[in-house]
């Protein structure tokens, strides 16, 4: 994915990306403080929001096979298990009921699996968001301070889910968390906002 002379204005807010490229099949991070663009930047990605100049060059893929999860993520009607087989049934991709499963039990949900889903915890939640986001196997995922409301063994866990797909299918993360251990955990690469600015890139390894 290639970000040029990206702009975007919201009230006195600036946002102005002259040239980021976000490499497939790694993990990036995003980082800065509140109010630096970081969000605005991740949904004008996902075409929540319509850039008032620049170009985002999706690089051939197409949007449906992109997902965001925010840290307050939206749930349907119904149970935990119909919130997680709705991106595969739009996809026409048949439920694995196994992995569906396991993935529920590693995240401490398979108990809520029937449980409606709108009844659970903010952190119940968060976990959910991202089981709905990685069941459908997306090319690119976003993940806006998906962790922020877990406790150590549930952020843990998710931490090493990452970790497996992207040694047996990797694809693209761009993860904005305030936790810094977990960046540097996971992240191949760190790009630092402030102002709505890009203002440094680290590369680990």
């Amino acid at each position: 994915m290639k970000i040029t002379d990206l702009e975007k204005n919201i009230g006195s807010f600036n946002l102005k990306i002259d040239d980021l490229y976000i490499k497939p099949g790694l993990v990036h991070g995003l980082a800065g403080h509140n109010g630096s663009g970081k969000t605005v930047l991740l949904k004008l990605i996902m075409g929540i929001l319509e850039p008032d100049r620049g170009t985002i060059d999706l690089d051939g893929m197409d949007r449906i096979n992109m997902t965001m999860m925010s840290q307050r993520p939206y749930l349907l009607t119904g149970s935990v298990y119909d919130n997680i087989v709705y991106p595969l049934k739009l996809r026409k991709i048949k439920p694995d009921e196994a992995e569906i499963d396991s993935l529920l039990e590693r995240t401490g949900l398979l108990a809520q699996k029937n449980q409606y889903a709108r009844s659970l915890s903010s952190g119940e939640r968060q976990k959910l968001s991202f089981i709905r986001a990685v069941i459908f196997r997306p090319e690119f995922i976003i993940m806006d301070e998906t962790l922020s409301n877990l406790d150590p063994e549930s952020e843990r866990a998710i931490v090493e889910i990452i970790k497996e797909i992207q040694s047996e299918r990797p694809v693209t993360w761009l993860m904005v968390s305030h936790g810094r251990d977990v960046r540097e955990e996971l992240c191949d690469i760190i790009h630092y906002m402030e102002k709505g600015r890009i203002t440094d890139e680290v590369i680990k390894g």
